[in-house]
């Protein structure tokens, strides 16, 4: 079972807790953690490129010259895809790109990136993320203590809605519940900071 050093946000240690074996303490796994990044990144595809079809296309139906004996190549519609200004043949239209994969599957890539997290020294638990007002300032401040510039995910439950309101304008702060942890944002997160008392819904949420 991982133990790791309870900051507060000045990062100063005031204790130490053990960490769920089954959601910090699994074996990394590169290739689980790849492939649920690559889902989660294909469902947020928007899908939206289209291009017209020969039936799309504005002009006439009717055939431009007759069939022999003109010396021209056959032809049968001017919205040919061989001809200027005619339909695609292949081109995209609007789809979907989401698929999924199994509840398991994504919780162990869960697991595991979180894991990895803990193993690199950049994972936090912090005693209290309160701030004195819900403002930007502030907590651009305390996140400075662990590290300036750097992307930070914070985990803290909805009784936090001033920090989320601070964080609203920091574009390397996301800020979640422990229902909203995913593996994408972990992945890219050069820090993690997770509340104290949120350990037991994130071990009932994702053990």
């Amino acid at each position: 079972m991982p133990t790791v050093d309870v900051v507060d946000l000045k990062k100063k240690k005031v204790g130490t807790v053990d960490l769920p074996q089954e959601v910090f303490g699994c074996e990394p796994r590169a290739a689980l953690v790849h492939e649920a990044v690559i889902m989660q990144r294909a469902c947020e595809r928007q899908g939206t490129a289209s291009t017209l079809r020969r039936g799309e296309v504005s002009g006439s139906g009717k055939k431009p010259w007759k069939q022999k004996h003109t010396g021209r190549a056959r032809a049968g519609s001017l919205r040919s895809p061989v001809w200027r200004h005619g339909g695609s043949v292949f081109g995209p239209k609007p789809r979907s790109y989401a698929y999924s994969m199994p509840r398991k599957k994504y919780r162990a890539a869960l697991q595991s990136a979180l894991s990895a997290k803990v193993a690199e020294s950049k994972l936090f638990v912090v005693s209290d993320l309160s701030l004195q007002q819900p403002k930007t300032k502030l907590l651009a401040q305390a996140l400075t203590n662990f590290g300036a510039g750097v992307y930070a995910l914070i985990v803290a439950g909805a009784g936090h809605t001033g920090l989320a309101q601070a964080a609203v304008n920091l574009p390397n702060v996301c800020v979640v519940g422990p229902e909203g942890l995913n593996v994408y944002d972990i992945v890219r997160a050069e820090l993690i900071l997770i509340l104290e008392r949120e350990l037991p819904r994130v071990k009932e949420v994702w053990a």
